[in-house]
């Protein structure tokens, strides 16, 4: 890659730009702040355009919707939950807490549960540019462009997952970072202090991944200016940030409940790194079926421009020269490469995980394309205005014509249909299954969005399958069943005739499932 006009040392001053060296300064400046108003409406019209036109398609984004809707119903926005009977600490609350104000705002619909990752896509994007100002002096720009028409980020923006607000945070941490070690000052205190905010919300977000950044912090700045340095980017106010936006909802849950030291440290840590628990590509190849189309396909349009460059990045006398040059670039390959190695180590593996390494990529491509892109090129400029046009099309057609077998607003529409005029509740699934982590990925959460009702899932290969259904039919009127078409039919009169003062109303079938409303018999109703 082409590296040799970046900044080798803090305070590096950016090149005088000598097209532009006749013109009044207070013109650059406003040429300058045009450009970023131009990008920010670009990120804003990739980012929001279809938006809300797809439904929630797969388990994943229902759950997250699902838990959403749950702490606004309840007015408990501190333990995430499915519903009432069902907490769910599998992700801290934070991308949760950022559905439920969407929510609030916008109504309950799909444009408003897919605001969060629009947002955090366009301000992910102008973040880079504000590193950009740091290691890409005279294109600042160019990072936020790159990360902003790459395929990856762009689709990513269109999910219901935590992985997009995890980029958001690690960005604001990394752009402390940045202005901190390569700024004018000796590890100024308020970019340490940013630094230590966004791995804070990182951690909120998404946990320990959060924090992946910091193998790539530690390494540089003990390499560039030895472990003493370290020091600076580690002071108590950064920790104490840390301690009380990062660690005080883990201390909260823990203390009201301390099984779930044990739940996070042995499920959610030791199992998603060491053990198959998740199911998620555990095989010892599963790190290239995951991530290996995420970064032939999702690198698009640019690797192909890059060919030469990563062939000459790989050569191992190129990495030698840049570990003994200790430059920026070195920071950005460690950035890359560790929390790299650390996913594909990991037995739990998706696509979604490595959004963040679009981060230094976004940089390292913008380093490697500074000198042939230039936007006065009206050939240029038509070629970005056709992949924009592609990328946009691409999105408001899968939106608009593609309804896979998981579209939850497909299945709120055939159930609605359904059931006609009939008046119920709360819905229970009774699926075929003995466990609670077979019962989240199989129940379609996201169905609460479309029809207002709660969700439940009973596994019906439980020890209280029974009494479970008993219970939920006492705190619902009524309630509507959809029970798993594999069951054995004649057993679930049976098990309904175990709840006293009820009365089942046969629906018919709906899909592969028979329904079913439970609600008071008439002698109990009031």
């Amino acid at each position: 890659m082409n590296i040799a006009a970046l900044p080798t040392a803090r305070g590096a001053e950016a090149p005088v730009d000598e097209r532009n060296s006749d013109r009044p300064h207070g013109w650059a400046t406003c040429r300058a702040q045009l450009v970023y108003v131009w990008l920010s409406l670009l990120l804003l019209v990739l980012g929001l355009s279809f938006q809300g036109t797809r439904a929630l398609w797969n388990t994943d984004e229902g759950r997250y919707v699902d838990n959403a809707l749950q702490m606004l119903d309840s007015g408990d926005y501190l333990v995430p939950a499915y519903n009432a009977d069902h907490k769910n600490f599998t992700k801290p609350p934070l991308m949760l807490w950022a559905i439920a104000a969407a929510v609030r705002v916008m109504g309950r619909n799909t444009w408003a549960v897919r605001t969060p990752p629009a947002l955090a896509f366009v301000l992910t994007a102008l973040l880079l540019c504000g590193m950009g100002s740091r290691l890409l002096p005279g294109k600042a720009w160019l990072p936020g462009l790159v990360y902003g028409c790459t395929v990856a980020p762009f689709i990513a923006s269109n999910v219901v997952s935590t992985d997009d607000l995890l980029t958001l945070c690690e960005a604001l941490a990394m752009w402390g970072f940045v202005q901190a070690a390569f700024g004018a000052s000796e590890a100024p205190r308020r970019p340490v202090l940013l630094m230590w905010l966004g791995f804070g919300l990182a951690f909120l977000t998404k946990g320990p991944p959060g924090l992946l950044p910091l193998l790539g912090i530690v390494l540089f700045i003990a390499r560039r200016d030895g472990l003493r340095a370290l020091r600076r980017f580690f002071p108590w106010t950064g920790m104490a940030v840390f301690a009380v936006v990062g660690l005080a909802w883990y201390a909260i849950v823990m203390v009201h409940d301390p099984r779930l030291v044990d739940y996070f440290l042995r499920y959610e840590l030791f199992d998603r790194v060491f053990t198959s628990t998740q199911g998620r590509n555990p095989q010892w190849y599963g790190w290239l079926t995951a991530y290996g189309p995420v970064f032939v396909f999702g690198t698009l349009p640019w690797w192909p421009l890059l060919w030469p460059a990563w062939q000459a990045a790989l050569l191992p006398r190129n990495w030698r020269r840049g570990w003994h040059e200790r430059s920026p670039a070195l920071f950005l390959a460690l950035w890359l490469t560790l929390p790299l190695l650390i996913f594909c180590i990991a037995r739990s593996r998706l696509p979604v995980y490595v959004l963040p390494l679009f981060l230094p990529m976004a940089l390292m491509i913008a380093l490697a394309l500074r000198d042939r892109i230039d936007l006065a090129s009206w050939r240029q400029r038509f070629m970005l205005g056709v992949w924009l046009v592609l990328l946009l099309a691409m999105k408001g057609g899968v939106a608009l014509y593609a309804h896979p077998l998981s579209d939850d607003r497909v299945f709120a529409r055939q159930l609605a249909s359904r059931v006609g005029e009939t008046e119920y509740s709360a819905i229970a699934f009774v699926e075929a299954a003995d466990s609670t982590v077979a019962m989240e990925e199989h129940t379609p959460w996201g169905m609460r969005l479309y029809l207002d009702k709660p969700i439940y899932a009973v596994a019906w290969q439980g020890p209280q399958a029974a009494q479970t259904i008993c219970l939920l039919s006492d705190r619902h009127p009524s309630l509507l069943l959809i029970v798993d078409g594999s069951l054995d039919g004649a057993a679930l009169p049976a098990v309904l005739a175990q709840c006293p003062g009820r009365q089942d109303v046969k629906l018919g079938s709906w899909s592969t499932a028979h329904v079913a409303l439970l609600h008071r018999s008439a002698a109990l109703a009031p």
